[in-house]
Protein backbone atom coordinates (compact mmCIF):
# COMPACT_ATOMS: atom_id res chain seq x y z
CA UNK A 1 0.00 0.00 0.00
CA UNK A 2 2.34 2.66 -1.23
CA UNK A 3 0.82 6.14 -1.03
CA UNK A 4 2.19 8.99 -3.07
CA UNK A 5 5.83 9.82 -2.49
CA UNK A 6 6.50 12.33 0.28
CA UNK A 7 9.93 13.16 1.64
CA UNK A 8 12.96 11.43 3.06
CA UNK A 9 13.38 11.92 6.78
CA UNK A 10 16.70 12.70 8.50
CA UNK A 11 18.01 9.13 8.53
CA UNK A 12 19.10 9.59 4.91
CA UNK A 13 21.57 12.24 5.96
CA UNK A 14 24.33 9.79 6.90
CA UNK A 15 27.93 10.96 6.44
CA UNK A 16 29.21 9.90 3.04
CA UNK A 17 31.81 7.67 4.64
CA UNK A 18 29.22 5.70 6.60
CA UNK A 19 26.35 4.28 4.55
CA UNK A 20 23.09 3.36 6.30
CA UNK A 21 23.43 -0.06 7.93
CA UNK A 22 21.60 -3.03 6.46
CA UNK A 23 20.71 -6.46 7.79
CA UNK A 24 24.06 -7.69 6.46
CA UNK A 25 25.95 -5.27 8.72
CA UNK A 26 28.47 -6.95 11.00
CA UNK A 27 26.66 -8.53 13.92
CA UNK A 28 26.70 -7.00 17.36
CA UNK A 29 26.80 -10.42 19.04
CA UNK A 30 30.43 -10.22 20.13
CA UNK A 31 30.06 -6.67 21.42
CA UNK A 32 27.26 -7.65 23.79
CA UNK A 33 28.10 -11.25 24.65
CA UNK A 34 29.90 -10.35 27.87
CA UNK A 35 26.98 -8.39 29.29
CA UNK A 36 24.90 -10.24 31.84
CA UNK A 37 21.97 -7.86 31.61
CA UNK A 38 19.05 -8.82 29.37
CA UNK A 39 17.90 -5.68 27.58
CA UNK A 40 14.12 -5.48 27.74
CA UNK A 41 12.86 -3.68 24.63
CA UNK A 42 9.31 -3.11 23.49
CA UNK A 43 8.04 -2.29 20.02
CA UNK A 44 4.64 -0.66 19.52
CA UNK A 45 3.05 -1.83 16.27
CA UNK A 46 3.26 -5.19 14.51
CA UNK A 47 3.36 -4.11 10.89
CA UNK A 48 6.52 -4.31 8.76
CA UNK A 49 8.29 -1.54 10.70
CA UNK A 50 7.65 -3.24 14.04
CA UNK A 51 8.65 -6.72 12.93
CA UNK A 52 11.74 -5.61 11.04
CA UNK A 53 12.90 -3.58 14.03
CA UNK A 54 12.40 -6.60 16.29
CA UNK A 55 14.18 -8.85 13.79
CA UNK A 56 17.25 -6.61 13.73
CA UNK A 57 17.43 -6.31 17.51
CA UNK A 58 17.14 -10.07 18.04
CA UNK A 59 19.69 -10.89 15.36
CA UNK A 60 22.33 -8.43 16.53
CA UNK A 61 22.01 -8.86 20.30
CA UNK A 62 22.12 -12.39 21.66
CA UNK A 63 20.36 -11.52 24.94
CA UNK A 64 17.81 -8.89 23.99
CA UNK A 65 14.15 -9.67 24.64
CA UNK A 66 11.58 -7.88 22.48
CA UNK A 67 7.87 -7.51 23.25
CA UNK A 68 5.65 -6.37 20.37
CA UNK A 69 2.41 -4.58 21.32
CA UNK A 70 -0.45 -4.28 18.82
CA UNK A 71 -3.89 -2.66 19.12
CA UNK A 72 -5.51 -5.18 16.75
CA UNK A 73 -6.08 -8.77 17.88
CA UNK A 74 -4.04 -9.95 14.90
CA UNK A 75 -0.52 -9.09 13.71
CA UNK A 76 1.11 -7.84 10.49
CA UNK A 77 -0.48 -4.41 10.05
CA UNK A 78 -0.66 -3.19 6.47
CA UNK A 79 0.62 -6.50 5.10
CA UNK A 80 -2.71 -7.97 6.20
CA UNK A 81 -4.93 -4.90 5.95
CA UNK A 82 -3.31 -2.82 3.19
CA UNK A 83 -1.87 -5.11 0.53
CA UNK A 84 -4.42 -5.77 -2.21
CA UNK A 85 -5.97 -9.27 -2.16
CA UNK A 86 -4.84 -9.89 -5.74
CA UNK A 87 -1.20 -9.34 -4.71
CA UNK A 88 -0.66 -12.45 -2.56
CA UNK A 89 3.07 -12.60 -3.34
CA UNK A 90 3.63 -9.37 -1.39
CA UNK A 91 2.18 -11.05 1.70
CA UNK A 92 4.86 -13.75 1.73
CA UNK A 93 6.85 -11.50 4.06
CA UNK A 94 4.48 -12.76 6.78
CA UNK A 95 6.56 -15.96 6.83
CA UNK A 96 9.62 -13.94 7.86
CA UNK A 97 7.66 -12.11 10.54
CA UNK A 98 6.30 -15.40 11.88
CA UNK A 99 9.85 -16.76 12.32
CA UNK A 100 10.68 -13.63 14.33
CA UNK A 101 7.58 -14.08 16.50
CA UNK A 102 8.54 -17.71 17.17
CA UNK A 103 11.85 -16.68 18.73
CA UNK A 104 12.00 -17.53 22.42
CA UNK A 105 13.20 -13.94 22.96
CA UNK A 106 10.19 -12.37 21.28
CA UNK A 107 6.55 -12.09 22.38
CA UNK A 108 3.48 -10.66 20.69
CA UNK A 109 0.78 -8.93 22.75
CA UNK A 110 -2.26 -8.06 20.65
CA UNK A 111 -5.47 -6.32 21.74
CA UNK A 112 -3.44 -3.72 23.66
CA UNK A 113 -4.00 -0.07 22.74
CA UNK A 114 -0.94 1.93 23.77
CA UNK A 115 -2.04 5.39 24.87
CA UNK A 116 -5.31 3.99 26.25
CA UNK A 117 -4.73 0.61 27.94
CA UNK A 118 -1.16 1.47 28.90
CA UNK A 119 0.76 4.74 28.59
CA UNK A 120 4.06 5.26 26.84
CA UNK A 121 5.55 6.39 30.16
CA UNK A 122 4.50 3.11 31.77
CA UNK A 123 6.24 1.25 28.95
CA UNK A 124 9.36 3.39 29.40
CA UNK A 125 9.36 2.58 33.12
CA UNK A 126 9.15 -1.15 32.39
CA UNK A 127 11.65 -1.40 29.51
CA UNK A 128 15.18 -0.27 28.74
CA UNK A 129 14.00 1.11 25.40
CA UNK A 130 10.69 1.68 23.60
CA UNK A 131 10.31 1.81 19.81
CA UNK A 132 7.18 3.38 18.32
CA UNK A 133 6.41 1.69 14.98
CA UNK A 134 2.65 2.12 14.80
CA UNK A 135 2.50 3.47 11.26
CA UNK A 136 0.04 5.88 9.68
CA UNK A 137 -3.44 4.95 10.87
CA UNK A 138 -5.39 7.89 9.47
CA UNK A 139 -6.00 9.53 6.10
CA UNK A 140 -5.53 13.09 4.94
CA UNK A 141 -8.82 14.91 4.51
CA UNK A 142 -9.75 16.76 1.33
CA UNK A 143 -10.73 19.88 3.27
CA UNK A 144 -13.23 20.94 0.60
CA UNK A 145 -16.99 21.60 0.76
CA UNK A 146 -19.14 18.50 0.43
CA UNK A 147 -16.60 15.91 1.54
CA UNK A 148 -18.96 14.89 4.35
CA UNK A 149 -21.64 13.77 1.85
CA UNK A 150 -22.59 10.09 1.59
CA UNK A 151 -20.69 8.63 -1.34
CA UNK A 152 -17.39 10.24 -0.34
CA UNK A 153 -14.97 7.81 1.30
CA UNK A 154 -11.30 7.67 2.10
CA UNK A 155 -9.39 5.12 0.05
CA UNK A 156 -7.91 3.96 3.35
CA UNK A 157 -11.36 2.99 4.66
CA UNK A 158 -12.27 1.34 1.33
CA UNK A 159 -9.06 -0.71 1.40
CA UNK A 160 -9.76 -1.62 5.03
CA UNK A 161 -13.27 -2.73 4.04
CA UNK A 162 -12.25 -5.18 1.35
CA UNK A 163 -9.22 -6.35 3.37
CA UNK A 164 -11.13 -7.10 6.57
CA UNK A 165 -9.96 -4.34 8.91
CA UNK A 166 -12.42 -4.66 11.81
CA UNK A 167 -13.07 -0.92 12.12
CA UNK A 168 -14.15 -0.77 8.45
CA UNK A 169 -16.21 -3.96 8.26
CA UNK A 170 -19.52 -2.06 8.28
CA UNK A 171 -18.52 0.52 5.66
CA UNK A 172 -21.06 -0.71 3.04
CA UNK A 173 -20.00 1.55 0.12
CA UNK A 174 -22.78 2.30 -2.34
CA UNK A 175 -21.63 0.88 -5.68
CA UNK A 176 -24.91 1.52 -7.51
CA UNK A 177 -23.47 4.39 -9.59
CA UNK A 178 -21.81 3.96 -12.97
CA UNK A 179 -18.88 6.34 -12.42
CA UNK A 180 -16.38 6.59 -9.56
CA UNK A 181 -13.61 9.14 -9.07
CA UNK A 182 -10.39 8.39 -7.23
CA UNK A 183 -8.51 11.48 -6.09
CA UNK A 184 -4.76 10.85 -6.08
CA UNK A 185 -2.40 9.03 -8.40
CA UNK A 186 -0.40 6.72 -6.17
CA UNK A 187 -0.38 2.95 -5.85
CA UNK A 188 -3.30 2.98 -3.40
CA UNK A 189 -5.37 4.91 -5.95
CA UNK A 190 -4.62 2.26 -8.57
CA UNK A 191 -5.34 -0.51 -6.07
CA UNK A 192 -8.86 0.72 -5.35
CA UNK A 193 -9.55 1.43 -9.02
CA UNK A 194 -8.37 -2.06 -9.95
CA UNK A 195 -10.50 -3.73 -7.27
CA UNK A 196 -13.55 -1.74 -8.41
CA UNK A 197 -13.09 -2.84 -12.03
CA UNK A 198 -11.72 -6.38 -11.74
CA UNK A 199 -14.29 -9.01 -12.78
CA UNK A 200 -15.39 -10.64 -9.49
CA UNK A 201 -14.50 -14.12 -10.71
CA UNK A 202 -10.85 -13.05 -10.68
CA UNK A 203 -11.11 -12.15 -6.99
CA UNK A 204 -12.97 -15.27 -5.82
CA UNK A 205 -9.78 -17.19 -5.02
CA UNK A 206 -8.13 -14.35 -3.08
CA UNK A 207 -8.47 -13.45 0.60
CA UNK A 208 -10.85 -10.56 -0.13
CA UNK A 209 -13.69 -10.61 2.39
CA UNK A 210 -16.91 -12.35 1.39
CA UNK A 211 -18.90 -9.18 2.14
CA UNK A 212 -16.74 -7.13 -0.22
CA UNK A 213 -16.88 -9.79 -2.91
CA UNK A 214 -20.67 -9.89 -2.67
CA UNK A 215 -20.89 -6.10 -3.02
CA UNK A 216 -18.52 -6.10 -6.00
CA UNK A 217 -20.60 -8.77 -7.71
CA UNK A 218 -23.57 -6.36 -7.54
CA UNK A 219 -21.52 -3.27 -8.43
CA UNK A 220 -22.76 -1.01 -11.24
CA UNK A 221 -19.47 0.90 -11.51
CA UNK A 222 -18.31 0.87 -15.13
CA UNK A 223 -15.98 3.87 -15.25
CA UNK A 224 -13.25 4.99 -12.83
CA UNK A 225 -11.41 8.30 -13.24
CA UNK A 226 -8.08 8.59 -11.41
CA UNK A 227 -7.42 12.29 -10.87
CA UNK A 228 -4.13 14.06 -10.12
CA UNK A 229 -3.30 17.71 -9.59
CA UNK A 230 -0.02 17.45 -11.52
CA UNK A 231 1.02 15.78 -14.78
CA UNK A 232 2.25 12.44 -16.16
CA UNK A 233 5.82 13.08 -15.00
CA UNK A 234 4.67 13.44 -11.38
CA UNK A 235 2.46 10.37 -10.90
CA UNK A 236 3.32 8.44 -7.73
CA UNK A 237 2.30 4.94 -8.81
CA UNK A 238 4.85 2.41 -10.04
CA UNK A 239 5.18 0.64 -13.37
CA UNK A 240 3.97 -2.73 -12.04
CA UNK A 241 0.65 -1.27 -10.91
CA UNK A 242 0.24 0.70 -14.15
CA UNK A 243 0.89 -2.39 -16.26
CA UNK A 244 -1.75 -4.28 -14.27
CA UNK A 245 -4.29 -1.55 -14.99
CA UNK A 246 -3.52 -1.50 -18.71
CA UNK A 247 -3.90 -5.29 -18.92
CA UNK A 248 -6.92 -5.56 -16.62
CA UNK A 249 -9.42 -8.06 -18.09
CA UNK A 250 -12.65 -6.58 -19.38
CA UNK A 251 -11.44 -2.98 -19.19
CA UNK A 252 -9.89 -0.40 -21.48
CA UNK A 253 -7.74 2.64 -20.65
CA UNK A 254 -8.76 6.18 -21.59
CA UNK A 255 -5.79 8.52 -21.87
CA UNK A 256 -5.78 11.89 -23.62
CA UNK A 257 -2.80 12.15 -26.02
CA UNK A 258 -2.84 15.94 -25.50
CA UNK A 259 -1.66 15.40 -21.91
CA UNK A 260 1.54 13.86 -23.24
CA UNK A 261 2.58 16.43 -25.85
CA UNK A 262 6.30 17.17 -25.70
CA UNK A 263 6.88 14.52 -23.07
CA UNK A 264 9.11 12.34 -25.27
CA UNK A 265 11.89 14.93 -25.20
CA UNK A 266 11.51 15.75 -21.51
CA UNK A 267 11.90 12.18 -20.25
CA UNK A 268 15.40 11.70 -21.65
CA UNK A 269 17.03 13.12 -18.54
CA UNK A 270 14.77 11.70 -15.82
CA UNK A 271 15.88 8.70 -13.69
CA UNK A 272 15.44 5.30 -15.33
CA UNK A 273 12.44 4.06 -13.26
CA UNK A 274 10.54 7.27 -13.98
CA UNK A 275 11.56 7.10 -17.65
CA UNK A 276 10.27 3.52 -18.04
CA UNK A 277 7.01 4.40 -16.30
CA UNK A 278 6.45 7.47 -18.48
CA UNK A 279 7.30 5.54 -21.65
CA UNK A 280 4.61 3.01 -20.77
CA UNK A 281 2.12 5.82 -20.21
CA UNK A 282 3.09 7.38 -23.54
CA UNK A 283 2.72 4.06 -25.32
CA UNK A 284 -0.74 3.48 -23.84
CA UNK A 285 -1.86 7.00 -24.70
CA UNK A 286 -0.43 7.54 -28.18
CA UNK A 287 0.36 4.24 -29.89
CA UNK A 288 -2.25 2.44 -31.93
CA UNK A 289 -2.92 -0.96 -30.31
CA UNK A 290 -2.40 -4.17 -32.27
CA UNK A 291 -5.30 -6.13 -33.72
CA UNK A 292 -5.72 -8.42 -30.70
CA UNK A 293 -5.44 -5.59 -28.17
CA UNK A 294 -7.81 -3.39 -30.16
CA UNK A 295 -10.37 -6.20 -30.22
CA UNK A 296 -9.97 -6.73 -26.49
CA UNK A 297 -10.54 -3.05 -25.78
CA UNK A 298 -13.51 -2.88 -28.11
CA UNK A 299 -15.22 -5.69 -26.22
CA UNK A 300 -14.46 -4.26 -22.78
CA UNK A 301 -17.50 -3.34 -20.71
CA UNK A 302 -15.57 -1.21 -18.23
CA UNK A 303 -13.01 1.58 -18.49
CA UNK A 304 -10.60 3.67 -16.45
CA UNK A 305 -8.84 6.91 -17.20
CA UNK A 306 -6.19 9.25 -15.86
CA UNK A 307 -7.13 12.92 -15.51
CA UNK A 308 -4.14 15.19 -15.06
CA UNK A 309 -3.83 18.83 -13.97
CA UNK A 310 -7.00 18.69 -11.88
CA UNK A 311 -7.41 19.53 -8.20
CA UNK A 312 -10.60 18.84 -6.18
CA UNK A 313 -12.46 22.01 -5.27
CA UNK A 314 -15.93 20.86 -4.16
CA UNK A 315 -18.01 17.69 -3.96
CA UNK A 316 -21.27 18.40 -5.75
CA UNK A 317 -24.49 17.19 -4.08
CA UNK A 318 -27.42 15.42 -5.72
CA UNK A 319 -30.55 17.56 -6.32
CA UNK A 320 -31.99 16.47 -2.98
CA UNK A 321 -28.68 17.20 -1.26
CA UNK A 322 -28.49 13.73 0.23
CA UNK A 323 -25.43 12.32 -1.49
CA UNK A 324 -22.50 13.04 -3.81
CA UNK A 325 -23.37 13.44 -7.48
CA UNK A 326 -20.15 14.86 -8.87
CA UNK A 327 -16.96 16.71 -8.16
CA UNK A 328 -15.82 20.17 -9.22
CA UNK A 329 -12.19 20.18 -10.29
CA UNK A 330 -9.93 23.21 -10.57
CA UNK A 331 -7.82 23.07 -13.73
CA UNK A 332 -4.16 23.48 -12.79
CA UNK A 333 -0.83 24.20 -14.42
CA UNK A 334 2.68 23.45 -13.22
CA UNK A 335 5.16 25.93 -11.79
CA UNK A 336 8.76 25.22 -10.83
CA UNK A 337 11.11 22.47 -11.94
CA UNK A 338 12.11 19.04 -10.69
CA UNK A 339 10.97 18.05 -7.20
CA UNK A 340 9.82 21.63 -6.58
CA UNK A 341 7.16 21.39 -9.30
CA UNK A 342 3.78 22.36 -7.91
CA UNK A 343 0.27 22.68 -9.29
CA UNK A 344 -1.41 26.09 -9.23
CA UNK A 345 -5.01 26.84 -10.24
CA UNK A 346 -5.57 28.51 -13.61
CA UNK A 347 -9.00 29.84 -12.64
CA UNK A 348 -10.84 27.39 -14.88
CA UNK A 349 -13.00 24.62 -13.41
CA UNK A 350 -14.80 21.55 -14.71
CA UNK A 351 -17.51 19.38 -13.20
CA UNK A 352 -17.19 15.60 -13.35
CA UNK A 353 -20.39 13.62 -12.63
CA UNK A 354 -19.92 10.60 -10.34
CA UNK A 355 -21.68 8.79 -7.53
CA UNK A 356 -18.61 7.65 -5.60
CA UNK A 357 -15.55 9.67 -4.59
CA UNK A 358 -12.55 7.91 -3.06
CA UNK A 359 -9.91 10.17 -1.56
CA UNK A 360 -6.41 8.75 -1.91
CA UNK A 361 -4.21 11.77 -1.20
CA UNK A 362 -2.14 10.18 1.55
CA UNK A 363 -2.05 8.52 4.93
CA UNK A 364 -1.01 10.24 8.14
CA UNK A 365 0.07 9.20 11.60
CA UNK A 366 -1.68 10.18 14.80
CA UNK A 367 -0.12 11.29 18.08
CA UNK A 368 -0.14 8.27 20.36
CA UNK A 369 0.34 9.77 23.81
CA UNK A 370 0.68 13.33 25.22
CA UNK A 371 4.17 12.48 26.49
CA UNK A 372 5.49 11.80 22.98
CA UNK A 373 6.53 14.75 20.77
CA UNK A 374 4.55 14.94 17.52
CA UNK A 375 4.73 17.20 14.47
CA UNK A 376 1.12 17.56 13.27
CA UNK A 377 2.14 19.32 10.07
CA UNK A 378 4.50 16.58 8.88
CA UNK A 379 2.56 13.84 10.67
CA UNK A 380 5.68 12.31 12.22
CA UNK A 381 7.42 11.97 15.56
CA UNK A 382 10.38 14.40 15.51
CA UNK A 383 13.51 12.27 15.47
CA UNK A 384 17.12 12.01 14.46
CA UNK A 385 17.98 8.67 12.86
CA UNK A 386 15.13 7.12 14.84
CA UNK A 387 15.95 8.69 18.22
CA UNK A 388 12.93 10.64 19.41
CA UNK A 389 14.00 14.22 20.01
CA UNK A 390 14.56 15.08 23.70
CA UNK A 391 13.24 11.72 24.99
CA UNK A 392 16.16 9.38 25.79
CA UNK A 393 15.33 5.70 25.41
CA UNK A 394 12.43 6.37 23.04
CA UNK A 395 12.78 5.53 19.34
CA UNK A 396 10.63 5.28 16.23
CA UNK A 397 10.67 3.45 12.91
CA UNK A 398 8.58 3.22 9.76
CA UNK A 399 5.98 5.68 8.60
CA UNK A 400 5.61 7.41 11.97
CA UNK A 401 9.33 8.13 11.72
CA UNK A 402 9.67 9.35 8.14
CA UNK A 403 6.15 9.86 6.75
CA UNK A 404 4.00 7.47 4.69
CA UNK A 405 6.32 6.83 1.78
CA UNK A 406 7.95 3.85 0.17
CA UNK A 407 7.28 0.15 -0.03
CA UNK A 408 7.96 -2.73 2.37
CA UNK A 409 11.68 -2.91 1.49
CA UNK A 410 11.99 0.83 2.22
CA UNK A 411 10.50 0.22 5.65
CA UNK A 412 12.83 -2.73 6.21
CA UNK A 413 15.96 -0.64 5.63
CA UNK A 414 14.58 2.21 7.73
CA UNK A 415 13.73 -0.15 10.62
CA UNK A 416 17.20 -1.72 10.54
CA UNK A 417 18.64 1.80 10.93
CA UNK A 418 16.55 2.42 14.04
CA UNK A 419 17.54 -0.98 15.47
CA UNK A 420 21.20 -0.24 14.80
CA UNK A 421 20.99 3.18 16.49
CA UNK A 422 19.28 1.68 19.54
CA UNK A 423 21.99 -0.97 19.91
CA UNK A 424 24.70 1.67 19.56
CA UNK A 425 23.08 3.66 22.38
CA UNK A 426 22.84 0.52 24.50
CA UNK A 427 26.53 -0.25 23.98
CA UNK A 428 27.46 3.36 24.76
CA UNK A 429 25.63 3.20 28.10
CA UNK A 430 23.02 5.76 27.08
CA UNK A 431 20.07 3.59 28.13
CA UNK A 432 18.97 2.84 31.71
CA UNK A 433 21.23 0.46 33.60
CA UNK A 434 20.08 -2.33 35.87
CA UNK A 435 17.27 -4.82 35.29
CA UNK A 436 13.83 -3.82 34.05
CA UNK A 437 10.68 -5.92 34.62
CA UNK A 438 9.48 -5.78 31.00
CA UNK A 439 6.17 -7.51 30.30
CA UNK A 440 5.75 -8.74 33.86
CA UNK A 441 4.99 -5.20 35.01
CA UNK A 442 2.78 -4.40 32.01
CA UNK A 443 0.84 -7.67 32.36
CA UNK A 444 -0.09 -6.72 35.92
CA UNK A 445 -1.22 -3.27 34.81
CA UNK A 446 -3.32 -4.66 31.95
CA UNK A 447 -4.88 -7.27 34.24
CA UNK A 448 -5.90 -4.61 36.73
CA UNK A 449 -7.53 -2.67 33.86
CA UNK A 450 -9.49 -5.58 32.45
CA UNK A 451 -7.43 -5.85 29.25
CA UNK A 452 -6.93 -9.33 27.76
CA UNK A 453 -3.80 -9.48 25.59
CA UNK A 454 -3.71 -11.91 22.68
CA UNK A 455 -0.54 -13.97 22.21
CA UNK A 456 1.02 -15.15 18.96
CA UNK A 457 -0.16 -18.69 19.68
CA UNK A 458 -3.66 -17.23 20.06
CA UNK A 459 -3.24 -15.62 16.64
CA UNK A 460 -2.21 -18.98 15.19
CA UNK A 461 -5.51 -20.44 16.41
CA UNK A 462 -7.39 -17.63 14.66
CA UNK A 463 -5.20 -18.12 11.59
CA UNK A 464 -6.12 -21.82 11.46
CA UNK A 465 -9.80 -20.93 11.75
CA UNK A 466 -9.55 -18.43 8.89
CA UNK A 467 -7.75 -20.94 6.66
CA UNK A 468 -10.35 -23.59 7.49
CA UNK A 469 -13.23 -21.24 6.61
CA UNK A 470 -11.58 -20.33 3.33
CA UNK A 471 -11.00 -23.91 2.18
CA UNK A 472 -14.65 -24.53 1.37
CA UNK A 473 -14.67 -21.63 -1.08
CA UNK A 474 -11.23 -22.36 -2.51
CA UNK A 475 -9.79 -19.25 -0.88
CA UNK A 476 -6.50 -19.01 1.07
CA UNK A 477 -8.54 -17.79 4.05
CA UNK A 478 -11.81 -16.13 5.04
CA UNK A 479 -10.79 -13.36 7.40
CA UNK A 480 -12.44 -12.96 10.77
CA UNK A 481 -13.88 -9.46 10.97
CA UNK A 482 -15.46 -9.16 14.42
CA UNK A 483 -13.10 -8.77 17.41
CA UNK A 484 -15.78 -10.14 19.75
CA UNK A 485 -16.05 -13.30 17.66
CA UNK A 486 -12.29 -13.63 17.73
CA UNK A 487 -12.24 -13.39 21.51
CA UNK A 488 -15.03 -15.99 21.76
CA UNK A 489 -13.05 -18.37 19.58
CA UNK A 490 -10.17 -17.92 22.01
CA UNK A 491 -12.39 -18.68 24.99
CA UNK A 492 -12.30 -15.13 26.37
Amino acid sequence: MAPRCWRWWPWTAWPRTRPPPSESTQSFHQQFSTQEQTPQICVVGSGPAGFYTAQHLLKHHSRAHVDIYEKQLVPFGLVRFGVAPDHPEVKNVINTFTRTAHSDRCAFHGNVVVGRDVTVQELRDAYHAVVLSYGAEDHRGLEIPGEELPGVLSARAFVGWYNGLPENRKLAPDLSCDTAVVLGQGNVALDVARILLTPPEYLEKTDITEAALGALRQSQVKMVWIVGRRGPLQVAFTIKELREMIQLPGTRPILDPADFLGLQDRIKEVPRPRKRLTELLLQAATEKPGVAEAARRASASRAWGLRFFRSPQQVLPSPDGRRAAGIRLAVTRLEGVGEATRAVPTGAVEDLPCGLVLSSIGYKSRPIDPSVPFDPKLGVIPNMEGRVVDVPGLYCSGWVKRGPTGVITTTMTDSFVTGQILLQDLKAGLLPSGPRPGYAAIKALLGSRGVWPVSFSDWEKLDAEEVSRGQGAGKPREKLLDPQEMLRLLGR
